[in-house]
């Protein structure tokens, strides 16, 4: 039942408990009453999936159309640094109160999201479901919560079609990482495999990592986007790379 549902359902409960029993105004409130359901059944979750996006970390916004992750969308990403990248392109929205769910990822570092920006306490994490139910754990996740990347995985053209289906009657936002997504998506992000630096002459430590992003997709992001960011820059964070922190520092040999 939908939260309009629930309130039509109340307001009938309290019409009732008051004992309205003219006529008139009975007829009038089962009109109202009629025409409110029909506005329910008008305004789907794929509506709101069309003209709402959630945030994304300044430096990624302009790889897509609208500047954030446009709900109800499969987001494939890809490259060397696709699970750094899946994190920083979440991290804004779970900073602002969206629920993050990962599945097949077991190599996720905590202390890596925490720093992109990722809300640990909004996160969900299955490690590996088997290949029986991986599609229903990811069809659970996609009812539940805002963003949910998935690993590694043998995904099926029927299994691919229904999750994005679902994810734009839900408004969830599905991000294959590292994959081969049988399915076009639509937004296809990879990136390079990045260059580390830091390093001195044979001492110090890696500091950051300079990445190429590029970004194209279906319809309106079609058009091929590219950035170029520090994924992490020295301070464990997303940043352009005319970062000040990290621009002097030395590349890795």
């Amino acid at each position: 039942m939908t939260a309009l549902a629930t309130a039509l359902a109340s307001i009938e409960h309290v019409f009732d408990t008051r004992g309205m029993a003219i006529t008139d105004a009975l007829t009038d409130r089962q009109a109202a009453l009629a025409r409110l359901a029909e506005i329910d059944d008008r305004v789907r979750p794929v509506t709101l999936a069309e003209r709402h996006t959630l945030a994304v970390l300044e430096p990624l916004a302009s790889l897509f159309p609208g500047g954030g992750l446009r709900r109800g969308t499969v987001v494939a990403v890809g490259g060397g640094a696709a699970t750094s990248l899946a994190l920083a392109l979440v991290a804004e929205a779970s900073g602002h109160g969206s629920w993050v769910a990962t599945v097949g990822l077991p190599d996720l570092g905590l202390v890596a999201a925490a720093e992109l920006g990722v809300a640990l306490d909004r996160l969900a994490v299955v490690s590996s479901p088997d290949r029986g139910s991986w599609a229903s754990v990811v069809a659970a996740l996609v009812d539940a919560v805002d963003l949910v990347l998935v690993g590694p995985a043998h995904v099926r053209h029927g299994d691919a079609r229904r999750l994005a289906a679902r994810a734009r009657e839900r408004g969830s936002i599905l991000l294959p990482v590292g994959l081969d997504w049988p399915e076009a998506p639509d937004v296809e992000v990879s990136s390079g495999a990045g260059q580390w630096e830091g390093l001195g002459e044979g001492h110090g430590h890696l500091r950051a990592r300079r990445v190429r992003v590029d970004a194209t997709g279906r319809r309106d992001a079609a058009r091929p986007r590219r950035v170029e960011v520090w994924l992490p820059a020295s301070d464990g964070t997303v940043a352009a790379v005319s970062h000040p922190t990290v621009r002097a520092l030395r590349p890795v040999p």
